[in-house]
């Protein structure tokens, strides 16, 4: 049967829309380009995220906080549907700064998005010796952090084969190893070409492919303003217990491994690891971590972020091509939980749909990439 809804990208992004379109009754179909495409969603960091998101502009971070406020539901329905465990904590999370004026300038940032935000921002400042009370193992050269208590992380590959398993089992089509390079519209349906095959047609399309979108994007009427950038990640040999919360830069995973990242690189589509940064990760885990010297790096690679202009999401549904949408960020997994449970209202036209008129195409108007 033709699908009212074709997703073109099967990552975390793409099968999160998947599986909030149907479960709002729609037909479905997912296509992925497989694993030798730029895929974010094996490389990513795992953090669901809260604290800093915003800063530029409020409504980003009441979007990732109604997101990191969903997660615990939709982690408890993929469990229980998948038999699986994603082992999300949502205990909180820290920004470590290693001068006072450091840990003063980021306290200060988020009062400031608090006062704009409703002023409930649940966030703490804490010194040395109040940190070292929460992680004992912190280094004596980190100055303090801040807490915030929404934050959290997820078994991230988990994640990913679970929503696909759910998808599945709802209904959906998932084709896997598919290259979709060319879209075209007649007669108010969606054709689908990978090369000059026709593969499928379908009402409406959703472009989730990440950097993808850049090559099918301006076909339907797209600005298409995205760009990869590297970020390098480490993961250690498992250890004992080291820390009880996730930061933006090192986390223990539910396996006994400690994270270690990220770089921030502008190399094109360049995801090789490079032993400078390895040598650069490894030592700024060492500093916040001192017992990590101890510890073996295990493994290493290069993956790449989605990045609009200013780093924001783009939801745009097309001008000219009615039925066409562009969905991208780079914050894939603090967004599953809206990107299942919000934003399929928004694509189906709901009456209860979030605004996200914020986050569309039009804002590059003014500040072109």
């Amino acid at each position: 049967m033709e699908p009212e809804y074709a997703i073109i990208g099967g990552g975390i992004v793409g099968l999160s829309v998947a599986h909030g379109l149907l479960a709002l009754g729609k037909r479905v179909a997912v296509y992925d380009e497989g694993d030798n495409g730029i895929r974010a969603s094996r490389g990513n960091f795992g953090l669901i995220w809260v604290q800093g998101n915003g800063l530029n502009l409020p409504a980003y971070s009441l979007w990732t906080r109604r997101s990191a406020a969903a997660w615990r539901d939709f982690a408890d329905e993929i469990e229980q549907q998948c038999n699986t465990r994603l082992n999300l904590k949502q205990e909180g999370g820290f920004r470590y700064c290693l001068n006072e004026d450091e840990l003063a300038d980021v306290a200060e940032q988020y009062r400031g998005l608090a006062a704009q935000t409703g002023d409930d921002y649940p966030f703490e400042v804490l010194g040395h010796n109040a940190l070292r009370h929460e992680e004992p193992n912190i280094g004596p050269n980190v100055a303090g952090a801040t807490l915030h208590h929404e934050d959290g992380h997820v078994n991230p590959l988990a994640l990913l084969r679970s929503l696909a398993t759910l998808v599945r089992q709802q209904g959906g089509q998932i084709f896997n190893s598919i290259t979709i390079d060319k879209i075209t519209r007649s007669n108010s349906k969606y054709a689908l070409f990978s090369g000059k095959h026709e593969l499928a047609r379908a009402q409406h399309v959703v472009l989730c492919s990440g950097i993808g979108n850049r090559t099918l994007g301006p076909s339907l009427g797209f600005k298409a303003s995205v760009r990869p950038q590297r970020g390098q990640v480490l993961i250690t040999e498992k250890t004992a217990p080291l820390m009880r919360r996730p930061s933006d830069v090192i986390r223990q995973v539910d396996e006994g491994g400690v994270q270690i990242g990220a770089s921030a690189e502008e190399v094109g589509t360049d995801d090789r690891d490079s032993l400078a940064i390895t040598a650069q990760l490894a030592a700024e885990a060492q500093q916040l971590f001192p017992a990590l010297s101890n510890v073996n790096i295990v493994r290493g690679w290069g993956a790449l972020r989605i990045m609009s202009p200013d780093g924001l999401p783009i939801y745009q549904h097309s001008k000219t091509h009615p039925g066409a949408f562009f969905v991208t960020c780079h914050s894939g997994i603090t967004l599953a939980a809206a990107h299942a449970k919000f934003l399929p209202l928004w694509i189906v036209g709901h009456s209860d749909a979030p605004d996200l008129e914020c986050f569309s195409e039009d804002r590059f108007e003014t500040h072109p990439n």
